[in-house]
């Protein structure tokens, strides 16, 4: 691996265990990522210096997470996979998983603990918490279903504007004027 590369592989699979992800299954997306062309499993397993059985397992856990494509080449009976190109649709697609795997089943939870009877005080303030992070959620969730479907070149102009919307948000909190749209 080029020592660019492998600085890049390596710091993301840092991240990635410190993203509750693990290491292996991090560097080998960060490989897949930044590779020029669709690598197969032995490849991987050649730049990493990992065992097959490890690249397997990241494999299958990336394709789970809809993070890798795959593909034949002609003449060669090896499965090729390669990072999806478009930084947008990555992000969207770990935003989606995420929502999938980890807030679904929170809401759902808080669903069902909202429509228990509380039997005391203390379960009584504990719900009135979990409504509350409920109607947080739902909110997000709603606003997050806003932002998927707006294209790419919104979303950059969007995130662009973020810091001086916030600004002219805060000056509005304090009670001060906006400016006229016009």
């Amino acid at each position: 691996m080029k020592p660019l590369i492998q600085t890049f592989v390596m710091h993301f699979g840092e991240m990635g265990s410190r993203w509750g992800i693990n290491r292996t299954v991090s560097q080998i997306y960060a490989l897949l990522f930044v590779s020029r062309e669709p690598l197969h499993a032995d490849a991987i397993v050649e730049a990493l210096n990992v065992s097959r059985s490890n690249v397997s397992m990241g494999l299958k856990e990336l394709q789970a997470w809809r993070l890798v494509e795959t593909q034949m080449e002609p003449g060669d009976r090896r499965l090729y996979y390669r990072a999806p190109e478009d930084v947008w649709d990555i992000f969207r697609t770990l935003a989606e998983e995420r929502q999938r795997r980890e807030v679904d089943p929170t809401l759902s939870m808080l669903r069902s603990a909202l429509l228990s009877e509380p039997a005391c005080e203390d379960e009584r303030h504990a719900q009135q918490r979990m409504e509350q992070m409920h109607e947080f959620i739902e909110m997000l969730t709603g606003w997050f279903a806003e932002v998927q479907r707006l294209s790419p070149q919104t979303l950059t102009r969007l995130m662009r504007l973020g810091s001086s919307v916030g600004r002219l948000l805060e000056l509005a909190d304090r009670g001060g004027r906006l400016p006229s749209p016009n």
